[in-house]
């Protein structure tokens, strides 16, 4: 019996390798276009199934956008950049929070909801005026001073050009977004 299954599926896995390269070699698929091997069977076994229009997890956005970030009063530059998690938190804008100090390294503030971690970039290690948010606990932190190794659950959403001595006695922020 095992040897009768074994042919069986060996002549279904010859089968449909004939039908794939047939298919690949008909000129019925529209100029440039590879032909299409999607079928409604299941995926075999130990196979991944891809879909062509998954998003990417890049984060660079050809243009930065661009906010109005006030620190105790005092106006600043910043930016954010395009991952979902900086798109998230510019759909809360304008927001004014109280910092308070973590580590002696960073000012943290809590939004009035966690951001989306979907699609996070590569984990990077924060340096001095890079505004971030930590996943578990859902906060916001400006570093005033370079920040530990990359974590997956630390997210660079931007940048703060601002002295890190303005920022490490920062009480309170106000962030925009730019006209």
């Amino acid at each position: 019996m095992t040897i009768t299954v074994r042919r069986a599926l060996n002549a279904t896995a010859t089968t449909g390798a004939l039908l794939l390269a047939a298919t690949a070699c008909s000129d019925d698929s529209p100029t440039g276009q590879p032909p299409s091997t999607t079928s409604s069977s299941a995926p075999v076994s130990g196979q991944q199934q891809t879909s062509a229009s998954a998003s990417p997890s890049g984060s660079a956005r050809s243009t930065p956008m661009h906010l109005r970030v006030t620190i105790d009063g005092r106006p600043v530059d910043a930016t954010l950049n395009d991952s979902p998690a900086a798109r998230d938190l510019a759909s809360l804008l304008p927001l004014a929070l109280d910092l308070e100090d973590f580590d002696g390294t960073e000012r943290i503030a809590y939004p009035p909801r966690k951001l989306t971690t979907e699609n996070a970039p590569e984990p990077q290690a924060p340096k001095t005026e890079d505004l971030t948010y930590y996943a578990p606990w859902g906060n916001l932190a400006v570093f005033y001073k370079d920040g530990p190794s990359a974590s997956s659950d630390l997210l660079i959403l931007g940048h703060i050009d601002a002295d890190a001595d303005l920022l490490s006695e920062a009480d309170r922020i106000t962030i925009e977004a730019a006209s």
